[in-house]
């Protein structure tokens, strides 16, 4: 589909399994957006349409509905899981507003509010029935977390570890019902055992330190902490071969009993910064825990130095998973343990835990995470906890709470790309529009934004900024100056330029042709419609 229709190429579009309508003159029905947007999702994605009629002949009517649509789109994106834009159209009968929503990732299906899966059939919102449910988890292939351990009983199960899972997913889900159920129902319910017998996802959330050494000894978390990067023993080293419901909390006293706190000041505003964020951390180990290939030998290593942590786990990237698509793609290769874990709330959703990973670290000023040291066999992931540029705390400062708590991760990525002078990927270009609308970023070019130049003042790199810009205007020129050299003699009318600078609007093409006129490069003939620049 394309990114952005025309009123007229909307009002003709069939509704169907990738477009929606709905009339709305006055007020949106939050919980049939989420159902309706999920629903498009698992039918590959689409546009919700609203302030349109959904009969034929379809016709403007006019919304205002979700007076706030960035906030909108925001709790979406966190009710879902997946990417959604919108575009607001003004039109004479009024207001149109139309949400874009991308298809569901590989292998999993979005759940609505009520915990169905939905999606379209022809125009018809059905629920997808249980064969196709099975084949989209069967696109990531085997799951061997969900496979039985035959020879498993429930002796080989710790209470504690389970009674701890039971108060989580409780506090999470409100249901009162969860407190008394028996231990058995409770793992059937969540799936970690079946009529078949235990799965290996229970022994590697729930097992006994004797059950892990007889059926998966590999199922371990080594912690270590090293004060120098001098090879040999550890100062500190722990050994968790329990269940993951056991030891998850002990990793994390562990690192923060030396973690220290570093500071920033900029007026009044002060900020402590802990060198390991307990969220990333939490969140690297979830992600080392749910992502790991269990049927490879080796455990996961979380080894703590003084200023950076690694966490280590057996098994590469799953297929499709880059460095570059990490954050805009996701994989379960472990479903049934990253399902247990999002029922009783230790994920939000699958793939958030990278972005949350991504976005403290750029909000605390620390380097993006790093995975430089992954191979084929084992995945590596760096956490430095360096408070590198404070620059970033003080843009932040200044862009606001209010603002930011409408930004999501690739908001986050542009800004730190832009403060580092990094190259914007061709990804992140598509999500420029709202940070130019809140004067975050400025367009000086075809396809190149900077930061604002207040926030080149704040920082005290205004002279970086008008380098910037002037860089820009110099390239501009000599396009345009190209292009005159081409056409020669028969001379080149201003709407040509529109071609050459696509990004510029006629005004700022004027500007540009007055300083070159200025400055001798070109000349003008004639007026109006008839007028041709030359070179000089």
């Amino acid at each position: 589909m394309k990114s952005h229709e025309t009123i007229e190429e909307l009002i003709e579009a069939p509704e169907g399994e990738r477009y929606q309508f709905k009339e709305w003159k006055n007020k949106g029905d939050y919980d049939d957006t989420v159902k309706i947007c999920s629903a498009l999702a698992n039918s590959g994605g689409g546009k919700f349409i609203i302030g349109i009629t959904d009969k034929r002949p379809r016709r403007v009517v006019g919304t205002s509905a979700f007076p706030q649509p960035e906030r909108t789109r925001l709790n979406l994106i966190n009710k879902l899981g997946i990417n959604i834009d919108f575009d607001i159209y003004k039109h004479k009968n009024g207001r149109v507003l139309v949400f874009d929503i991308d298809s569901r990732p590989k292998g999993l299906l979005i759940l609505a509010p009520d915990g169905a899966a939905w999606w379209y059939r022809a125009d018809r919102l059905e629920l997808i029935p249980d064969n196709v449910r099975h084949s989209v988890y069967e696109e990531c292939g085997y799951d061997f977390s969900a496979d039985i351990c035959s020879d498993a009983t429930m002796h080989d199960l710790d209470n504690d570890a389970i009674e701890d899972f039971r108060r989580r997913w409780l506090n999470k889900s409100k249901n009162t019902r969860i407190k008394n159920l028996h231990v058995e129902q409770l793992l059937l319910d969540c799936e970690a055992i079946t009529n078949k017998g235990i799965t290996y996802a229970a022994l590697i959330l729930f097992g006994t330190h004797a059950a892990l050494g007889r059926y998966l000894s590999q199922a371990e978390v080594i912690f270590e902490y090293r004060s120098n990067e001098t090879p040999g023993q550890a100062q500190q080293r722990e050994e968790f071969r329990v269940g993951f419901f056991s030891y998850y909390d002990k990793i994390w006293e562990l690192i923060n009993l030396r973690n220290d706190l570093q500071n920033y000041q900029d007026g009044l505003f002060v900020l402590d910064v802990p060198t390991f964020n307990e969220r990333v951390a939490r969140e690297s180990i979830l992600n080392a825990v749910s992502h790991r290939n269990y049927q490879l030998g080796g455990s996961i290593f979380v080894r703590q130095y003084r200023n950076r942590l690694v966490i280590e786990s057996p098994g590469g990237f799953p297929t499709g998973i880059t460095v570059e698509n990490i954050l805009n793609r996701q994989y379960p290769r472990n479903r049934l343990i990253a399902s247990i874990f999002a029922l009783c709330g230790l994920v939000e959703r699958s793939g958030q835990g990278m972005d949350l990973i991504y976005e403290l670290s750029i909000r605390e000023s620390k380097s993006l995470p790093d995975f430089g040291d992954s191979d084929d066999y084992f995945t590596s992931l760096t956490l430095n906890g360096l408070i590198l540029d404070n620059r970033m705390f003080t843009i932040l400062n200044r862009i606001g709470d209010e603002n930011l708590e409408l930004f999501t991760i690739n908001d986050f990525l542009i800004i730190d790309t832009l403060l580092h002078e990094r190259k914007l990927s061709n990804y992140l270009k598509k999500y420029m529009k709202r940070l130019v609308d809140l004067g975050v970023v400025e367009r000086i070019g075809r396809s190149k934004y900077v930061l604002a130049r207040s926030f080149y003042e704040v920082t005290g790199r205004s002279i970086a900024h008008t380098n910037n810009v002037k860089m820009d205007r110099n390239m501009c020129k000599e396009l345009i100056r190209m292009h005159l050299k081409i056409n020669g003699e028969k001379g080149t009318a201003l709407k040509e330029f529109y071609q050459v600078l696509p990004n510029h609007n006629r005004s700022q093409i004027q500007v540009l042709l007055r300083e070159m006129r200025r400055d001798n490069i070109v000349r003008l003939e004639g007026v109006t419609s008839s007028a041709r620049w030359y070179l000089i």
